[in-house]
């Protein structure tokens, strides 16, 4: 059985990871991190929006920021051409 990670990588999902800032309800002036990580589409990225609408709609830490770092994982291979030749003893 193929795992439905692969299939959304194949499918052109990235790995997705955003690390968010939110202030802290009782304490405003305190930042808290939270770091979240899912397979996603870039440059929409429409599962974090997902997330981040039920954020705010669920929880109560209002966000601050939200940094946010895309990679596909399944690419060409990357060649470099090399002109030389280095020879060891």
């Amino acid at each position: 059985m193929v795992s439905t990670d692969f299939l959304r990588q194949l499918a052109g999902y990235g790995l997705t990871t955003a690390t968010i800032l939110y202030r802290m309800p009782d304490h405003p002036s305190v930042l808290q991190t939270f770091i979240w990580q899912q397979y996603d589409l870039a440059p929409r990225f429409p599962v974090l929006h997902d997330f981040l609408d039920f954020w705010k709609r669920e929880l109560d830490g209002p966000l601050h920021s939200i940094i946010v770092a895309h990679s596909r994982l399944i690419r060409p291979a990357e060649i470099v051409n090399i002109d030389g030749v280095l020879t060891l003893h």
